[in-house]
């Protein structure tokens, strides 16, 4: 099993195949079939659907028969998408990782994917997720070294990007669930600002901090899904090179040390390079700020979960049972003070980088590469911060361990400023690549 089977494709150069004709609806709905057919029987990166040969074809001949013309194709038109499955989609069960019967779960479509059919996607089928978007895994591999861990909980749509399987996914993040398994599985994971994709239609876990984000091989692919998804997207053009913050003291102490030297040679290449890097002492309770989160998360998911549970609490697995069981415990005067903590928070981060005139924060992804087997998904805590504020942030892959295995950089933007992110960052993203 130990045998590399990465291969990210581009998705601004697939969509604009497909918008020309190049190849063909049909023949590419026949090749991602037969290509998962080969590849995923070895990562299980998609929930198993019978029929998805036929559903996509006939899917696939409704969208050509309504776009004959390519000058008037939508951005994605019959671009394959791959869509956790926490998602609701129509015409495909949600499962979420669970036991639990499909009926229940049902509902309305989510508006995230009544935005990818509107810009002319195929779902190409649901993703792996660990149950409930938590910390229960599922099956799927790191494509790198299938004896690993992908990340999670959005496992299938990390790993179906790297493989290539699909050149587009949609996860979701509560705490790590996006820019983790980017950085396990060697892509870039984007994960807006909380809020700015509409989370309707998405199975819940932390409302207060539930974010749908997505992952692509490259940062350009990043780009065109967000501003495809997110709200009320204004382009920024071309954007000036970014001063760079790197958040000194208890919080970067999380990483490994193999990890850390990785991270800190990338950040002395963008030094090198010419851009600015200012070292800021930032989250010095860095263990009280994941007390807060922990809180409110654990509060709201048992809170997401209280009917189902009390019906179906049988079929969760025990790690899920064990952190509905915590959050049962956590008093709702807690949670509105970790909601006010995190207030205060957000105005003493962007003090701390207005203070210091930072654009973009840099961290690592993760505490390092991804771990052997498939029993856990990995540490979240160096995505903690920044989901508790609701901030933009993506992977970069930057990087390997001595084993060969991903690693990624986290770049940080202000809140809203996702525009401004990603534009920024594709000078990061070629520095990097440079090396």
């Amino acid at each position: 099993m130990e045998r590399s089977l990465v291969r990210p494709r581009p998705l601004t150069g697939e969509a604009a195949g497909l918008r020309a004709g190049v190849p063909g609806l049909a023949e590419y709905v026949d090749r991602f079939c037969a290509l998962v057919e080969r590849v995923d029987p070895l990562i299980h990166a998609f929930v198993p659907e019978p029929g998805r040969h036929g559903r996509l074809r006939a899917q696939a001949r409704e969208l050509a028969a309504r776009y004959p013309d390519p000058a008037g194709r939508p951005p994605l038109y019959g671009v394959a998408v791959g869509v956790k499955d926490i998602v609701r989609v129509d015409g495909l069960p949600t499962h979420a990782g669970s036991a639990l019967p499909p009926g229940v779960l049902a509902g309305p479509q989510a508006a995230v994917v009544d935005r990818l059919r509107a810009a002319g996607a195929l779902v190409a089928g649901k993703t792996v997720t660990a149950e409930f978007a938590g910390s229960a895994p599922g099956p799927t591999r790191n494509p790198h070294h299938p004896g690993h861990t992908p990340g999670g909980s959005s496992s299938g749509s990390a790993a179906a990007v790297a493989a290539g399987l699909v050149p587009l996914a949609v996860g979701t993040q509560t705490v790590g669930s996006v820019i983790r398994p980017a950085a396990y599985c060697g892509v870039v994971g984007f994960r807006p600002t909380y809020g700015r994709i509409p989370v309707g239609g998405v199975i819940p876990n932390a409302p207060s901090f539930d974010t749908v984000g997505v992952f692509t091989a490259d940062l350009a692919g990043a780009a065109l899904a967000a501003s495809l998804l997110c709200d009320d997207w204004r382009p920024v053009g071309e954007a000036p090179a970014p001063v760079l913050g790197v958040p000194e003291g208890a919080y970067l102490e999380r990483v490994e040390p193999a990890a850390l030297r990785v991270f800190e040679e990338r950040v002395e290449r963008l030094a090198e390079a010419g851009l600015v890097v200012r070292r800021v002492g930032l989250f010095p309770d860095f263990a009280e700020v994941g007390r807060q989160l922990q809180a409110v998360n654990r509060f709201e998911a048992a809170r997401s979960h209280a009917d189902w549970f009390a019906r179906f609490g049988g079929l969760y697995r025990p790690e899920t049972v064990a952190g509905i069981r915590v959050g049962q415990g956590v008093a709702p005067a807690d949670r509105a003070a970790g909601l006010r903590f995190r207030e205060l928070l957000r105005e003493r981060v962007a003090a701390a980088g207005a203070a210091a005139g930072v654009d973009l924060w840099l961290a690592p992804s993760a505490t390092g590469g991804a771990p052997e087997g498939l029993h856990s998904t990995g540490d979240a805590v160096m995505s903690l911060p920044w989901s508790f504020l609701g901030r933009p942030a993506l992977n970069l892959p930057a990087g390997r361990t001595g084993g060969g295995l991903p690693l990624g950089l986290q770049v940080v933007g202000a809140e809203g400023a996702d525009e401004r992110l990603l534009a920024q960052s594709a000078v990061l993203e070629r520095l990097l690549a440079e090396g």
